[in-house]
């Protein structure tokens, strides 16, 4: 799929007092360290595959599920969806995830799509598929070194690659929403504490 925009970004749209609430919200919850393969992931993958994952993230998390964080956030996730022409269908969020990277963590190169529909009953996104991603940026860059968000652009059946590091402000209060397929990572946190808020927003299967 060919797309116009890989990202759409929002500089400090997010009040200051919201952005410190959650991260309130987040350090007073225990966190544990998050490898590729938790949750929903580890349904899809064997047990070797998921070794190989884990080798590449590292991360501190907890799971926020609070009613007045999807109001917040879901009209930005309409409008970016709406001002670069992706148009996809969406009607569910999973809960969302608070992300803390200190020093020497990171999250290597991956996507937020699964191969396969969620297929958990018990979970009102059952039978729906991640279609959009959401990373809230809770506190200034200027408060770490490192942490860049960057994405992959590969180049057809050639294994040459294009990566694009996020330039615009990573100002407290930014939000970056994009298309949950595309090739993305994180690059280790070297000094600081790094914090955010990723949000998997999921509709019915591709058709």
């Amino acid at each position: 799929m060919n797309l116009e925009y890989i990202y759409w970004w929002f500089d400090g749209v997010l009040p200051e007092r919201w952005c410190d609430f959650v991260l309130q919200s987040g350090l007073k919850n225990n966190r544990s360290t998050a490898f590729i393969g938790d949750k929903g992931d580890k349904h899809h993958h064997s047990q070797e595959e998921l070794q190989q994952l884990r080798r590449i993230r590292n991360s501190d998390i907890t799971w926020l599920d609070q009613h007045w964080i999807y109001k917040e956030i879901h009209p930005f996730i309409d409008t970016a969806n709406e001002n670069a022409g992706w148009n996809f269908q969406w009607n569910w969020t999973e809960t969302a995830q608070f992300t803390e990277y200190k020093p020497g963590q990171f999250y290597g190169w991956h996507q937020d799509s699964l191969s396969q529909s969620y297929k958990n009953k018990e979970k009102e996104y059952n039978g729906k598929m991640r279609k959009l991603s959401c990373s809230i940026l809770l506190n200034n860059s200027n408060e770490y070194e490192g942490g860049e968000l960057q994405f992959k652009l590969l180049d057809g059946n050639k294994a040459d690659s294009k990566i694009i590091t996020v330039k615009e402000s990573c100002k407290k209060g930014s939000i970056i929403v994009f298309p949950s397929f595309n090739w993305h990572q994180v690059t280790p946190v070297t000094q600081g504490t790094r914090y955010s808020l990723v949000m998997w927003n999921l509709g019915e299967p591709w058709k």
